[in-house]
This record gives C-alpha cells, sequence and structure tokens, in this order.
C-alpha cells in the first residue's frame, strides 16, 4: 500500500506532505463557515451546495471574482497573514451584494512558493472569517505551491463568492432618478485599494512599519493591514426589509468613488457629491500630504471613508437610514442624483 510522497518532487522544490498538513490545520476554520446547505466535505474534489429556493420563483446565480492586490506585501514584510483573507472574500461578497444576492460559498486560491503549513492556516483563518462575516460558506479552494515561480515567503491570494436572489429581486439602478439621495456607508480605512500607490509612499522594505502614528492610534502596519469591511449582512438586512427602497448600490472599490458610482446609475443620469458631508479618516489625509496628491486623483484612488453607496428615493432617506443605524453601520447623505451624462460631479 502505497502513502503520497515523492523524494524527486520534494527536491524539485514541492512538499506534497506539507500539503496534507495544511489541509489538516485549516480544516477547523472551514468548519466554522458551513452552513446547512453544504454538502460536501474538505477535500472533496468540489464543494458541494444546495441552496433553498424557499420564496424564489425564478433563481439567479450571482458571482464574483477578486483578489487581495499588492497589499499583500505589507503581510510579507510583517510576517502577519489572518487578516488578508478577510480582504479576498470582502472584495468579493462586496460585489455581488450590489444586486441584492445573498451570498452563498466561496473558493479561494493560494499560490506560494513554498507551502508552510502554519502560515497557509493563518492565510485559511482570515477567509473563513470572512466567510462567517458573509454569511456564506468556504466550500473550497486551491493552494499550489510553485517553487521558482514565487519566492519561499511570498504568495498570491485570490478567490470567488457565489450568491443567488430571485430575479424580480434584482437592483440593477435603472429605477434610480433625479431627486434620488445617495447614502454612504462608512469604510474603516483604505480596503484593498490604492496600494500601488500606498507602497510607491511607505514601501514596505524602507519605511518603520511598527511606527506608532497619534493620528491614526495604531501602528503603520496596523492601519495598511486593516482588513476591509464587509457589507453583506447589512445589505441582506437592508434588502430584505427594505429592498423595495432601494434603488441601487455600489461598492467602493478601485477607482474610488469617481469609477464606481457610475456603474450603478442609469443612462442620462449622474451623481452630485458632497465631499464635506464625508468624514475623512486620517490615513488619506496622511497619504494626500505625503505624496502631494490632488483631490481628484485622491477620490478616483480611494474610498476616502466611504466604502459602500445605496441610491433611494427622498423620501425615504429617513427609513432607510434608521434601518442602516440599527444595523450597526454609520451612515451619511453623501449626495443627491440629477439628470446629466453618467458620471460623478463634486459639489465642493
Amino acid at each position: 500500500m502505497y502513502k503520497s510522497y515523492s523524494d524527486s518532487y520534494k527536491e524539485a522544490g514541492v512538499d506534497v506532505t506539507a500539503g496534507y498538513e495544511a489541509v489538516s490545520l485549516m480544516r477547523e476554520h472551514v468548519e466554522r463557515t458551513v452552513t446547512p446547505e453544504v454538502l460536501s466535505s474538505v477535500g472533496s474534489f468540489g464543494g458541494m451546495v444546495m441552496p433553498s429556493l424557499e420564496g424564489i420563483k425564478e433563481p439567479v446565480l450571482v458571482s464574483g471574482a477578486d483578489g487581495v492586490g499588492t497589499k499583500l506585501k505589507y503581510a510579507f514584510k510583517l510576517d502577519k497573514h489572518d487578516t488578508v483573507g478577510i480582504d479576498c472574500v470582502a472584495m468579493c461578497v462586496n460585489d455581488i451584494v450590489c444586486s441584492g444576492a445573498r451570498p452563498l460559498f466561496f473558493l479561494d486560491y493560494i499560490a506560494t512558493g513554498k507551502n508552510v503549513p502554519e502560515r497557509i492556516a493563518q492565510i485559511v483563518a482570515g477567509v473563513a472569517e470572512g466567510c462567517v462575516k458573509s454569511g456564506c460558506a468556504l466550500v473550497g479552494g486551491e493552494t499550489a505551491e510553485m517553487p521558482g515561480f514565487y519566492n519561499e515567503d511570498e504568495y498570491d491570494l485570490a478567490g470567488f463568492a457565489v450568491g443567488i436572489l430571485d430575479k424580480s429581486e434584482i437592483i440593477d439602478g435603472r429605477e434610480i432618478t433625479r431627486g434620488d439621495k445617495l447614502i454612504g456607508l462608512a469604510s474603516n480605512g483604505l480596503h484593498s485599494n490604492g496600494y500601488s500607490l500606498v507602497r510607491k509612499l511607505f514601501d514596505p522594505d524602507d519605511c518603520d512599519l511598527d511606527e506608532y502614528i497619534p493620528e491614526l492610534a495604531c501602528t503603520l502596519g496596523e492601519e495598511l493591514l486593516r482588513p476591509t469591511r464587509i457589507y453583506a449582512k447589512t445589505v441582506m438586512c437592508i434588502t430584505k426589509t427594505l429592498g423595495h427602497k432601494v434603488k441601487g448600490m455600489a461598492n467602493i472599490t478601485g477607482g474610488g468613488l469617481i469609477e464606481n458610482i457610475p456603474r450603478m446609475l442609469p443612462d442620462g443620469i449622474k451623481a452630485i457629491i458632497t465631499p464635506s458631508s464625508i468624514p475623512i479618516s486620517p490615513i488619506f489625509s496622511i497619504i494626500q500630504n505625503k505624496g502631494d496628491i490632488s483631490y481628484r486623483d485622491m477620490y478616483n484612488t480611494f474610498n476616502m471613508g466611504i466604502g459602500f453607496v445605496m441610491a433611494v428615493s427622498s423620501e425615504d432617506v429617513g427609513a432607510v437610514l434608521d434601518s442602516l443605524v440599527c444595523a450597526g453601520e454609520r451612515p451619511y447623505v453623501i449626495g443627491c442624483c440629477k439628470p446629466g451624462d453618467k458620471e460623478v460631479e463634486f459639489k465642493w
């Protein structure tokens, strides 16, 4: 009887037994995310989910894929790997809930130069935490050991999420019209966008990531690794009780407010944003001052304090704001919709 082991493959840089150890260590984290809809177990060739279709007449699957990006450089430098998985889930799930979809399941992909089981387990622990925050199951993934392609201490992390909703409940922004208000939900910092610019200003190999920054009330490294907020449960709460009052939603990712808000707008409608209504987190002011960056570039690169936007009728603003506060959010009316080209205009 043969057990899986290869001296030749290990000499080439791939230790298959380390992969088995990593799976063993991550099992407890994956099991935290199991929902009643999951049919498969860790180690299966495919993740099986039998979604509940109660109350759904025409089921529609909504999917999204993304990665963490160059924010990972700070995880490498600080040797801290238990939060970037949250970022990975957030980048995918925050996209698919913009349509009103309920997240069902998530799969991750980790590619690394050397499979260090404890490090892989830390990464997956973060992914599992993101799934718990999203209410979805981690049903599978892949860890690829690729010596000579990645440095031994580095890796890439990506994944994809699938959600479900009834066709009649799709929120696509087509009903947004003049006079509608834009409600912004607070971010908790940079999330996972703009890090190529951040790294230009704060080179992870040439700055003190352990320096305590009074304005941030934490070290620079802690701020730069702060995980992306996940809005899934908030959106599910609002759409369940006030779904008909929400006309459109936008996840503020790469490209900031300028690029992402128009993605939910119909033709002939533009967004008027009032920056003074947005509480700017200290990290953005630090970045802008250090890099001497224009306001336009800041709003076209970073979320600037707003991680998610909802469009609602002016008469529904009060009800939606109250529900968001009850859901634990810090919402702000950041602008309105007017006739015009599908773009963002700032009212300074």
